[in-house]
């Protein structure tokens, strides 16, 4: 197992311990989110195939889908070249985002510099996050 998990010597956290994480779906090449991960939570992400994260805000390990249901499987992890940002590629089980829509990237910028919302939303948060 430690042999498996020695690309994690290669990584560069930040002075908090942390790595950032972009989740991409897999098939259709859709930035879903974007995260951090500490060194549990890399560990953990490969050996349970699921994505796993830490959460700034609250200063806790999270899993991906432990309270929405919206797991993502793992398909690959690729590192960067200065080691210090990693791909997450996924299976997304329902919607990344917390917010209910399957990508947390689902407004954009017009030119007359307002938001717009560019995707339907997948699932209603009050109902999920009771």
């Amino acid at each position: 197992m430690e042999n498996r998990l020695s690309f994690i010597e290669e990584l560069q956290f930040d002075d908090s311990g942390l790595i950032p994480a972009i989740v991409q779906d897999d098939e259709t090449g859709q930035v879903l989110m974007a995260a951090y991960m500490n060194r549990e939570s890399v560990l953990k992400t490969v050996e349970s195939g699921r994505t796993c994260f830490w959460s700034r805000s609250r200063k806790k390990f999270w899993i991906k889908g432990e309270s929405s249901g919206h797991y993502q499987t793992v398909r690959s992890l690729s590192i960067d070249c200065d080691g210090d940002c990693l791909l997450v590629r996924v299976t997304q089980e329902g919607a990344a985002c917390h917010a209910g829509y399957r990508t947390c990237f689902y407004r954009q910028a017009t030119p007359e510099g307002t938001l717009e919302i560019t995707e339907e939303k997948v699932f209603d948060p009050k109902a999920v996050y009771k």
